[in-house]
């Protein structure tokens, strides 16, 4: 079952990658998902200005009516349209090649070292593994990892404000 979701969802980005590059966004990810009983098309979009309300609100109207005409979703499901955040999963090498040399979270399935989750910098990345700065160089398999995300110190964010640009 989660094969035929992931295939929704990569008919979905097929769908409306055109229209969301067309519109200056890039489509960030694509993700159908049960979520307590409800399914949810989750869209996230991402530009170098970053993301606000109307950006989401604009893409929304823009790709809902290709995907009820093309109708690639049984299921009854919610729309939902959204940025990837300050602390953005980075799901795949692509994503992963852009933060190279960025602090990151990596989350394991099972423990290495002792540890279930590395904070460190990103210092190499392929299709099998990816390497993290963290007292001493860790390779990691990408099959032992269950979720990277972009770490963001909020303790040291001066004034107590929050760099919504981000760095890229």
């Amino acid at each position: 079952m989660a094969k035929a979701k992931q295939n929704t969802a990569s008919l979905v980005r097929g769908l409306i990658t055109d229209t969301v590059e067309g519109l200056g966004y890039e489509l960030w990810d694509v993700e159908y998902v049960k979520d307590g009983a409800f399914w949810y098309l989750r869209i996230t979009i991402d530009s170098e200005k970053g993301i606000d309300i109307d950006d989401c609100e604009r893409v929304h109207r823009a790709i809902d009516p290709i995907i009820d005409e093309a109708d690639p979703i049984e299921d009854q499901y919610y729309l939902e349209v959204s940025s990837p955040g300050i602390e953005r999963e980075l799901r795949t090498t692509e994503h992963l090649k852009r933060y190279i040399g960025s602090k990151v979270c990596v989350k394991l399935f099972t423990a290495l070292d002792g540890q279930k989750q590395f904070v460190g910098e990103l210092l190499s990345c392929d299709d099998g593994s990816i390497t993290v700065e963290n007292g001493g160089e860790k390779k990691i398999e990408r099959k032992a990892v269950s979720r990277i995300t972009l770490y963001y110190d909020y303790d040291n964010e001066p004034d107590g404000e929050i760099d919504t640009e981000g760095e890229r």
